[in-house]
């Protein structure tokens, strides 16, 4: 159901990047307060989907480029360019995911939520004035952005699964491949 293939049809491609890089700004401009946007989704799907780790990396910098022309800035290009490299690594686990099991793509969209929130809240302890340098002073940083977190967890286990289910059944009907269950436990695509 969710098994994904690389993408070799340049045409395909290029729908492919437009359609979640749309998916990434529209989810980002719906939902910003309570962090519930599909970028672990469009990551992960444009890792395991296009050839090329770079192209695939355009993918999450582009539809936050574009949604940021909309949303409050960041307060530091530090701090902007934490968020981007935050949202752009769970590109690097489009492999894992293209095996298409459940654990990795709900694993990668887990592990993206962690990450922007320990990252992006270490750089606003380190780069801002409102918390004191110290252990206890970034400890009350992370405690107070908890509220933001409570939901994106959520957020980027539905938008990953339905985007990694959504995009697998749409290449297979684009593509006319069929997928399979080998022995071990993988896929085939034939």
């Amino acid at each position: 159901m969710f098994a994904l293939s690389k993408v070799r049809d340049a045409r395909v491609a290029t729908v492919l990047w437009f359609a979640l890089v749309t998916v990434g700004v529209a989810g980002r401009l719906w939902q910003p307060a309570w962090n519930v946007t599909p970028m672990a989704g469009v990551g992960l799907v444009a890792g395991a989907t296009f050839a090329s780790p770079l192209l695939a990396a355009t993918v999450p910098l582009a539809a936050l480029a574009i949604s940021n022309l909309f949303l409050p800035g960041y307060g530091s290009v530090t701090l902007g360019v934490v968020v981007y490299a935050a949202s752009v690594w769970p590109v690097l686990l489009g492999p894992l995911v293209r095996k298409g099991r459940l654990a990795a793509v709900c694993g990668g969209a887990l592990g993206h939520s962690l990450v922007f929130y320990l990252t992006t809240n270490f750089a606003c302890w380190l780069l801002f004035e409102g918390y004191p340098k110290t252990a206890e002073g970034l400890g009350a940083c992370y405690v107070a952005a908890l509220p933001f977190y409570r939901w994106m967890p959520v957020g980027d286990l539905a938008w990953a699964v339905g985007l990694t289910a959504c995009a697998a059944a749409a290449l297979r009907a684009v593509t006319g491949e069929s997928v399979v269950a080998s022995s071990q436990g993988g896929t085939v695509s034939g």
